[in-house]
This record gives C-alpha cells, sequence and structure tokens, in this order.
C-alpha cells in the first residue's frame, strides 16, 4: 500500500511513465456518509446533481489505463472489467498488483456507492458507466518496480493498452498517467482510437514548478498529443493548482486537490494531482457519450471547451485551458452540437446555406487553442514597399511561433 508520499512510477529510462497524482493520503476512518460529504465541492463544480438529470453514464465503457483496478471494492462491484495487463512479469510470480491508483481513478469516474440507493461511499460522476481496467504502470512500491522501468519489451505499454482498449470496445479511454518524452507508437494508437471514434483524456502532468525555457511547464505525453483532451488541476479557487503543469496543451481543467476517491480493500482515499482532474474530466466525456453515442471526439472535445466555466481573461490561457469543465453545460452544449458533423460529405456540401451531410444548418465556431493573439493593422495611406515589408515581418514571426510550437510538442 502506498504510504503518505508520492505515487509516480516511472516507465524505462528517462522516457518515465508517472501516475498523474501527485499525493495520495489515507483518509481516516470514516463512516462512508463522511466519505460523501467529502465529495460535496466536486459534485457542486462540476453541477453533477443537474447533470445527472440527463446522463449518468449508461451503456458507456471507460478503458483506465493505470495500475489496475478492485473489481470488489464495494462502491465498484458490478462495473469493472478486469482486461489485460501489460506489466505480466515485471512483479515476480505471485505477486498480486497493488491498484491503489487505478482503483482511485475509477471510482472517480465511475462509482456508484453503496448501501440504500448508493447514498453512501463515493459517487462517480458518471455512476453508470463501466470501467475496463487496463494495467499498464506499476505503482513504485511494487517489486518489480525496477524491472518494469529498465526492462525494454515494457517500453510500448502504453500504446499497446490503447489499442487494446478500443479493440475491447472503450467509448472512453482515461489516462492519468505521464511521460516526458512521446514515441511513434503512441502516436500512431492515438490516431488509431481517434478514428474509431473514441475519447482520450490525459493529465497535463505535475511539473508545475518548472519551466522550459522560462515560459512554460514540461509538456507530458499522451497528453499533448494532438487530438488528446489534456487536463489541468484546479485548487478550491477553481485556480490552477501549483503543481499542476501549464502550457498550450491544456484543454480544459478540473478540481485536483483534496479528492476523495476509493482505495483497493474498501477504503477511501484523500489525494491531489493531474490525474484526479483528468479521471472527472472522463467522466463528464462519459455522459456525454452515453447521450450522445455517435458524437465525435473533436465535436466531444469542443462541447466541453465551450461550456466551460471559470474561464480566464480572453477565453483561454496556458493555466486552466478553456476553464472548468462543467457537467451539465456540457451535456446542454453536446445537444447544440449533436446534428453536426466536423466533414462535409452529401450532395449540397458546396451550398454554405445549407446543413452539412444532413446536420444543422450553420458553422461550428471554433476557438483557436493560444494564449497570444496576433492583431495586424494596415496603414490606409502606408507606402506599397512598407506594407510589403511589414507583412513579411508578421509571417516570419508567425512562423516562427508555430516552428517552436511544434518543436516543443515533437520532443
Amino acid at each position: 500500500m502506498l504510504t503518505q508520499g508520492t505515487s509516480a512510477v516511472v516507465l524505462r529510462r528517462a522516457m518515465a511513465v508517472a501516475t498523474a497524482g501527485a499525493l495520495l493520503f489515507t483518509a481516516p476512518p470514516a463512516q462512508a456518509d463522511d466519505v460523501r460529504g467529502g465529495q460535496e465541492q466536486v459534485i457542486k463544480t462540476l453541477r453533477l446533481t443537474q447533470a445527472w438529470r440527463v446522463s449518468k453514464g449508461a451503456g458507456v465503457t471507460v478503458a483506465v489505463l493505470d495500475s489496475g483496478v478492485d473489481p470488489h471494492h464495494r462502491d465498484l462491484v458490478g462495473s469493472v472489467r478486469v482486461g489485460k495487463d501489460f506489466t505480466e512479469g515485471a512483479n515476480p510470480p505471485g505477486v498480486p498488483p497493488s491498484r491503489l491508483h487505478g482503483t482511485y481513478m475509477a471510482s472517480l469516474i465511475a462509482g456508484h456507492g453503496h448501501g440504500r440507493e448508493g447514498k453512501q461511499g463515493i459517487i462517480g460522476v458518471a455512476p453508470e458507466a463501466d470501467v475496463l481496467s487496463v494495467r499498464v504502470i506499476l505503482e513504485d512500491e511494487e517489486p518489480g518496480f525496477r524491472e518494469f522501468n529498465s526492462a525494454e519489451r515494457f517500453e510500448d505499454v502504453v500504446a499497446r493498452g490503447i489499442r487494446y482498449a478500443v479493440d475491447e470496445g472503450a467509448d472512453v479511454i482515461n489516462m492519468s498517467i505521464s511521460k516526458e518524452l512521446a514515441t511513434r507508437e503512441e502516436r500512431a494508437a492515438i490516431r488509431y482510437a481517434i478514428s474509431k471514434g473514441v475519447v482520450l483524456v490525459a493529465a497535463a502532468g505535475n511539473d508545475g514548478d518548472r519551466k522550459v525555457d522560462g515560459d512554460f511547464a514540461p509538456y507530458s505525453y499522451p497528453a499533448a498529443f494532438p487530438g488528446v483532451v489534456s487536463v489541468g488541476a484546479t485548487d478550491r479557487r477553481l485556480r490552477r493548482a501549483t503543481f499542476s503543469n501549464w502550457n498550450s496543451s491544456v484543454q480544459v481543467a478540473a478540481p485536483g486537490v483534496d479528492i476523495m476517491g476509493a482505495g483497493p480493500g474498501d477504503e477511501y482515499w484523500v489525494g491531489r494531482g493531474t490525474s484526479q482532474a483528468t479521471a472527472l474530466v472522463s467522466g463528464v466525456a462519459a455522459l456525454i457519450k452515453a447521450k450522445y453515442p455517435g458524437m465525435s471526439p473533436p465535436v466531444l472535445a469542443q462541447a466541453l471547451t465551450a461550456s466551460a466555466t471559470d474561464r480566464p481573461p480572453g477565453g483561454y490561457d496556458t493555466a486552466t485551458g478553456f476553464g472548468v469543465v462543467n457537467a451539465a453545460r456540457a451535456l446542454a452544449e453536446a445537444d447544440r452540437l449533436a446534428g453536426h458533423t466536423e466533414t462535409a460529405t452529401g450532395p449540397d456540401v458546396q451550398d454554405p446555406a445549407k446543413p452539412l451531410a444532413g446536420g444543422r444548418a450553420g458553422p461550428i465556431k471554433v476557438i483557436v487553442r493560444d494564449d497570444e493573439r496576433v492583431t495586424a493593422y494596415a496603414a490606409i495611406a502606408a507606402a506599397a514597399a512598407a506594407g510589403a515589408i511589414a507583412s513579411l515581418s508578421v509571417i516570419f514571426i508567425l512562423v516562427r511561433r508555430v516552428r517552436r510550437a511544434h518543436s516543443a510538442q515533437d520532443a
């Protein structure tokens, strides 16, 4: 069992995969209703009571790529399918997995509580969703940690886990894990998942006190891959938690401080990290998928961002992205977007006055994910030569910025 401290787990060499949950603390012995009381702030912030009138996640499978999920916890029993263990062989024979971090994340996504009418214990964001447990990391106290960290055969477990989850019917994949370097295998696996309509949600990482080139916190993967919903963490004031990574990959944020969750063996834990925030957002994605099963990942991501609350000045910043996810508003926005498609294919595709491919008329407003805006002013009476020079200067600056952004993501 994890003691009070970090829950970091490292994959081989410097290409580390870590549970993005920063600190886990054992909750003192508590009555189950005290546990539910500890969730009140999250339930209120995400407006879950209102959202549950529309959807509770029934019929949706969320794959939890993590350290394993305890299927027997009273708040998860009946909702967990134990899938493949891609870490098999790292621990000595006969040593069971700890499954703390994974159980914790699964409970935030799909915990259904227990007792009369399920009013005790942990209630997840999507309490009627199912969980597919896919083990792709070890926790650092497990005896096979060193072997897992060094053996080459475990290098691409995340990519393999993503493909496995997609093939097993996952609708949403939660990845409360982070690593500093990207791989081609992971990029290809993410592309495969998106092509199958699977929503991917990942933690932005917990290196918020570090800076790269003095401008941003490090990029983490798989969160920084295009197409993945990258989640930052907020504190109780809904401001960026000090540990939460801040860079232009961050798309949305969710509470990530003092979050109550379940642990193996019917225990309860309190922790903080972008892991927890990620699990909450995956739960909201499950609510949307249950109501609108055919909604594509890009449109669902648009529903999350367009409906976020506590939006930063200007609409976006690198700390909390487009703002804090709000489940009730996200479902309402998903309803508005439900008839849209991101690609027009019908016979009337060239007619801008008609709906695209049979969907609702009108374009989807797309907001550029950047915290800087470039405004060009043209001088009416300027000389042609001066105008040309000014234009080339702006283009040169923009090209440099784009190259810098690509370099940061591809590093």
